[in-house]
């Protein structure tokens, strides 16, 4: 069995492309050609160049050395919180962003919750003159009103979504809605493994470096390239998408991904998808959903921007429904104190979506000699306000 995507864009019965005739010729374009443009030379050498001189890639592996202490378990952190705008999400912004002008386009629109994905949009589009729209829940704008200014100092236009919950997935839908509008000239940069094939696929593929780096870097500190445990958190997946990707179809290699329980897994509030969600199309793919019993996509909930997504990729639902990953689900509280604990004992500030995958050593036991890498996907700057008030700093 393969947890890769087939050649007809599904992981198992997850994915494919469920969308409006309008956007056939799009998504079809894209379809027929990301693979072929990925795989040229010119392609790949300007990609690697931009990682490494403008990201800042490879991103470290480091040993976290009081935080394996304290749980007794070897723990490794890749740091993708040190890349330049501050997330993971800059390296699947870069590939899409050259995939743009190959395929001709010189207008840009993205979805952001979080921001981050909207800075690493509007920050490539900066890099390479193009223009940016960036759409974006009302409420998130108001919680992350750092990043908000960040985009509109590199060039974006942003654009709040002010329908339904206003936050993440209400901005998806306006993207979609402009992309139809808009479709010779535009590409829509998707943040995350979401979205119609080939979108799941290819920004995961554009992630892979992480894992990629994570095997080589394990390699000189540890002597093997496989860990025994590969941690991520979970929105829509395009971290653990690039942090599991190497390691998918080695089982010896455990998979953890960890979801947002919000105030509780069960109390009405949380984003816990792969509990709560059952089988539905959201955005263009057929996945893993929160949806109430006729079928209408139930509002998610997490203190993280980036976590409060109401579905999840679809190479997650396979990952999920398959057994070969692990899904956990961490409350907010517990996240908080995970981030805070690595405030105080490794000197690191972590995006609070990060913080919910360090919450994983509370509720898991790991044995003294296990490897166990956790993705670390965002810095915590973006996030401070909320610190502050959750622990009235």
């Amino acid at each position: 069995m393969t947890y890769n995507i087939n050649n007809k864009g599904y992981y198992g019965e997850f994915g494919g492309a469920y969308i409006p005739e309008m956007l056939y010729p799009n998504v079809e374009e894209l379809r027929q050609n990301y693979l072929k443009v990925m795989a040229e030379p010119e392609f790949q050498e300007e990609f690697h160049a931009l990682l490494k001189d403008y990201v800042g890639r490879p991103s470290p592996l480091y040993f976290a050395k009081r935080l394996s202490a304290k749980y007794n378990t070897k723990i490794y952190l890749k740091r993708e919180d040190l890349n330049h705008t501050g997330a993971h999400k800059i390296n699947n912004t870069i590939g899409q962003i050259l995939m743009a002008k190959r395929l001709g386009k010189n207008r840009i629109i993205a979805e952001t919750g979080a921001g981050q994905h909207g800075v690493a949009t509007a920050t490539v589009c900066a890099l390479m003159g193009l223009e940016c729209i960036v759409y974006m829940g009302e409420i998130d704008i108001a919680r992350q009103a750092p990043n908000v200014a960040r985009m509109k100092m590199l060039g974006a236009t942003v654009v709040p979504a002010l329908s339904g919950s206003r936050t993440l997935k209400d901005a998806t839908n306006e993207a979609i809605r402009d992309w139809i509008n808009n479709p010779v000239d535009t590409h829509y940069i998707i943040g995350s493994v979401v979205g119609p094939h080939p979108y799941p696929d290819m920004v995961a593929r554009f992630q892979a470096i992480v894992s990629e780096e994570i095997q080589w870097q394990l390699q000189e500190k540890e002597g093997t390239s496989k860990p025994d445990y590969v941690v991520a958190c979970v929105g829509g997946g395009s971290n653990a998408a690039g942090a599991f990707y190497h390691f998918l179809d080695d089982t010896d290699v455990k998979l953890i991904a960890v979801e947002a329980a919000g105030k509780g897994v069960h109390s009405g509030e949380s984003a816990a998808t792969s509990i709560l969600g059952k089988e539905g199309i959201i955005h263009g793919s057929k996945t893993l959903l929160m949806q109430t019993p006729d079928g209408q996509i139930t509002e998610p909930y997490s203190i993280s921007a980036g976590l409060d997504y109401p579905g999840v990729g679809p190479m997650h639902a396979h990952l999920y429904k398959s057994g070969r990953a692990e899904f956990v689900a961490i409350t907010d509280d517990d996240a908080m104190t995970a981030g805070l604990e690595l405030c105080k004992m490794e000197g690191i500030i972590p995006a609070i979506e990060s913080s919910h995958a360090l919450a994983v050593f509370e509720h898991k036991k790991f044995k003294p000699e296990d490897i166990v890498v956790v993705s670390l996907s965002g810095r915590g700057d973006k996030d401070l306000e909320t610190y502050i008030q959750h622990f009235g700093l």
